[in-house]
C-alpha cells in the first residue's frame, strides 16, 4: 500500500534549493522518513537528478553508526561533494549525531548544498527546530493520513466503511496498513506506552508518572472540551491529589503538544476582535492513539468528528480558533440578557475567513436554528458553514449559510469554496 502525500510533497518542492535547511517534523511514525527517503527522492530521480547528487544517509542504522560523530558525517558528505553540481543531502533521525546543530549549520553556508533532516524523540521536537534554526531553516509538518489519503489508497471500501475505519483507529501509516483490527488495536498501544509516553518523560524529566497518565486520560477523554489548568486542578484536588499544582498541569499539557500528540485552540471574541485568555480546547492529533489510550471505550462520533474535522482543517495550512459570540435575548420573565454562544471553528488564512459549526445530525428544522444562531450574530461577511455527518448534496439557504456532507468536506481539499 502507497500513500503518495502529495501535499507534503509539493511543500518540499516549494522550498527545494532555497538555502534554508528543510526540517520535516511531526507525530512520530507519521512517516517523515518515507517522505523524504522514498518519495523525495523519487521526485529527485524524475527531474534528473543522478545518485551520485543525492546523498541519503540512515543515522538510525546501525551500519552508519561510525555517522554518528559529527566530524566524520561531515567529513563522509565532503567527500561525496566532488563537483559544483547541487547535492541533495537527506538525512533521517538526525538527533542521534552528537552536535548535529553544528553540521547542519555548516552545510547552510555551502550554496551547492541543499539539506533535508528528520528528527523525533525527546532531543528532537518543533520547539527546537524553531529555536536553533530561526532565519536558516524551514519546518515542514507532517501529519497523519487524511481520510481521503487512506480512501484513495483503499478505494474498494464504501464511505461508511471508511468513515468508522478512521474514526476508530486514525491515520497512522502503519495502522492503517495492518490487516487485522486486532492488531491495529495492539500496535497503538504499544506506540502510545513504549514510544511516545516514554519520550516525553526523557524529554522534560518527567518524576509523577500518574499524573502524566492521568492527564493523558483526561486529555482523551475530553476531546473538544473546554477546559484549562485551574479547572483540572479542582479535578484532581476531588479525586484526592492535592500536589499537582494548576502550573505543573500546564506544563504537562505543553509536553503533550509539544510531542505532538495534542493541539491548543484558542477561543477568539468574533464580535470583539480579540482572543480570550482560558480556557481552551484540546484536540488528539490521531484519532487512532486517542482511542487507544481509552481503550476504545469512548467512540463518540459527535467528538470524534468535531476532532477530525478540526485536524483536516490544520493540515490544511488553516489556523483555527474557538470562536465566541455574545448575543442578546430575553428571558421567561421577558428580561434582557446577555449570553455567550459559540462557533467551534473560526479559520484563518491570511485574509480568508470561514465560520464552520460540526453537527452530527439535523434532525429538524428548530436544531438547524439552534446551530446557525450563532452566524446570525456576526457582523461580517465571511462564510458560514455547517459540516453534517449525513452524506447530502451541498445546499445554500437564502441567508448564504452553506450546508454540506462530512464526506463532500473530507474529500474535496477545495470544498470550503464551494
Amino acid at each position: 500500500m502507497y500513500f503518495e502525500r502529495k501535499r507534503y510533497l509539493e511543500q518540499l518542492i516549494n522550498h527545494k534549493n532555497n538555502g534554508l535547511v528543510k526540517v520535516v517534523t511531526g507525530i512520530r511514525r507519521s512517516g517523515k522518513s518515507f517522505l523524504l527517503f522514498e518519495i523525495f527522492y523519487r521526485y529527485l530521480k524524475s527531474i534528473g537528478v543522478d545518485d551520485q547528487h543525492i546523498v541519503r544517509i540512515d543515522l538510525e542504522d546501525r551500519r552508519n553508526k561510525s555517522l554518528r560523530d559529527p566530524d566524520s558525517l561531515l567529513a563522509f558528505i565532503d567527500n561525496k561533494m566532488i563537483d559544483n553540481g547541487m547535492y541533495y543531502i537527506i538525512l533521517d533521525e538526525v538527533q542521534m549525531v552528537h552536535e548535529f546543530e553544528d553540521v547542519l549549520n555548516s552545510y547552510n553556508k555551502v550554496k551547492n548544498a541543499d539539506i533535508y533532516v528528520t528528527g523525533s524523540n525527546s532531543r528532537f521536537l518543533s520547539k527546537d527546530v524553531i529555536t536553533e534554526f530561526r532565519g536558516r531553516g524551514d519546518e515542514i509538518r507532517i501529519h497523519p493520513l487524511s481520510l481521503s489519503e487512506v480512501w484513495e489508497a483503499m478505494p474498494e471500501l464504501s464511505w461508511e466503511q471508511m468513515w468508522q475505519l478512521y474514526m476508530t483507529y486514525g491515520g497512522l501509516p502503519l495502522t492503517i496498513q495492518t490487516e487485522k483490527n486486532t492488531d491495529k488495536a495492539a500496535y497503538l498501544k504499544s506506540l502510545f506506552e513504549e514510544t511516545y509516553i516514554k519520550d516525553i518523560k526523557e524529554r522534560n524529566h518527567v518524576q509523577k508518572d500518574i499524573a502524566l497518565e492521568t492527564i493523558l486520560n483526561i486529555a482523551s477523554s475530553s476531546i473538544g472540551s473546554l477546559t484549562n489548568p485551574q479547572k483540572l486542578e479542582k479535578t484532581f484536588r476531588s479525586i484526592g491529589n492535592t500536589t499537582l499544582s494548576a502550573q505543573t498541569i500546564k506544563n504537562y499539557l505543553e509536553y503533550l503538544e509539544d510531542a505532538f500528540l495534542i493541539s491548543k485552540a484558542s477561543r477568539y471574541d468574533i464580535k470583539g476582535k480579540r482572543y480570550i485568555s482560558t480556557p481552551y480546547k484540546y484536540y488528539f492529533t490521531d484519532m487512532g492513539l486517542r482511542n487507544a489510550r481509552l481503550n476504545f471505550r469512548q467512540i463518540e462520533e459527535t467528538h470524534i468528528m468535531e476532532n477530525i474535522i478540526y485536524n483536516e482543517l490544520i493540515l490544511r495550512g488553516y489556523n483555527v480558533d474557538v470562536g465566541v459570540v455574545e448575543i442578546r435575548e430575553r428571558d421567561a420573565n421577558g428580561k434582557e440578557i446577555k449570553k455567550q454562544v459559540e462557533v467551534d471553528f473560526v479559520v484563518n488564512q491570511g485574509s480568508e475567513r470561514f465560520y464552520i459549526q460540526s453537527v452530527y445530525a439535523l434532525p429538524s428544522p428548530e436544531k438547524m436554528e439552534q446551530e446557525v444562531r450563532p452566524f446570525l450574530n456576526i457582523n461580517d461577511a465571511f462564510k458560514r458553514i455547517v459540516i453534517v455527518k449525513e452524506d447530502i448534496l451541498l445546499r445554500r439557504n437564502d441567508m448564504g449559510i452553506v450546508t454540506m456532507g462530512l464526506r463532500e468536506f473530507l474529500v474535496n481539499n477545495n470544498s470550503l469554496y464551494l
